[in-house]
């Protein structure tokens, strides 16, 4: 298996994000698997988010803010919408009917505001949401989930044909990143539970190339942000366990600690909250020149 080393890390390094201010209908009408033990403080969680953004402009990325939208409480989650690699940018359909019409305005800031290639799912039964899809650099994971089916990754696949393509079973979780994130070039972080090890020995089994990995004790530990050398990780408060094992290794001076405890409570993680985007003066005019049929069935590994 491959490693890639030696690959400068430059698939890494983004010019803009797209994020999106909280809606008055966040607090009480977001998606969430289970309530939280207390109701979401509305202001901390806008006051959360706001350093979030302060946060990615520090990496040195041009924030783009889209304003809250009331008709669609988790608008805040925008990476659900989008898969954005190499200058193309696939159109996503979330797997929860209620975010279907956050779409709309990604897909105009994407073409309008960016110039970006702009991809549909042309799949009517294909869903799809990008916290279930891993870019390491060099290839993609798509996590099958209760928000992402097969034909949405038949879409991811097609959408980026230049780069392998596989998918894996996720259970546990709502999506593949809620289990393991990219926590620099060719380090995956992932959690010790037993439904992010289990992800993992899948992931492994289906990739092309290897990685290091980086075990971290509690699950939303694993979840990551990196952008431009720089980690973005949670706090002490909220991952105690795992706060010291990211202490230890990784790079003091290339890391954030960012507390997003309100957004958690509907399930939001460090990478849900922005659509990362490089800026690509030639991007690559690839075609696949494949059919849903000539796709077929991906392999999927269960175990």
């Amino acid at each position: 298996m491959p490693t890639g080393k030696g690959k400068a890390p430059d698939v890494f390094r983004y010019h803009y994000a797209i994020v999106s201010r909280i809606p008055n209908s966040f607090k009480d009408s977001s998606l969430k698997q289970k309530e939280p033990a207390k109701p979401i403080d509305l202001e901390k969680a806008r006051q959360q988010h706001e350093e979030y953004v302060e946060t990615l402009r520090k990496l040195g990325i041009d924030v783009l803010e889209l304003p809250l939208d009331e008709r669609h409480p988790d608008c805040v989650f925008v990476e659900d919408t989008a898969v954005v690699i190499n200058g193309t940018a696939l159109i996503c359909r979330p797997g929860a009917p209620s975010r279907l019409g956050e779409v709309a305005v990604i897909r105009q800031t994407l073409r309008k505001e960016l110039g970006l290639k702009i991809v549909e799912v042309d799949n009517d039964k294909a869903t799809i949401d990008g916290g279930d899809v891993l870019w390491t650099g060099k290839e993609i994971v798509v996590g099958l989930s209760g928000r992402t089916n097969q034909e949405g990754a038949q879409a991811i696949a097609k959408a980026f044909p230049e780069y392998a393509t596989c998918m894996v079973r996720v259970e546990g979780a709502l999506h593949l990143k809620s289990l393991m994130s990219m926590a620099g070039p060719e380090l995956i972080a992932v959690s010790r539970s037993p439904a992010a090890q289990k992800v993992l020995k899948r992931v492994q089994e289906q990739v092309t190339y290897s990685y290091m990995i980086l075990t971290v004790e509690e699950e939303e530990a694993a979840n990551m942000l990196y952008a431009n050398g720089m980690r973005v990780h949670l706090p002490d408060t909220t991952i105690p366990k795992s706060f010291p094992i990211i202490e230890n290794k990784l790079d003091f001076q290339n890391r954030y600690a960012q507390d997003i405890s309100e957004l958690q409570k509907a399930d939001g993680d460090l990478t849900s909250m922005s659509i990362l985007i490089q800026k690509v003066k030639h991007p690559k005019n690839f075609s696949s020149g494949v059919s849903d049929e000539d796709l077929g069935d991906f392999p999927v590994v269960t175990l």
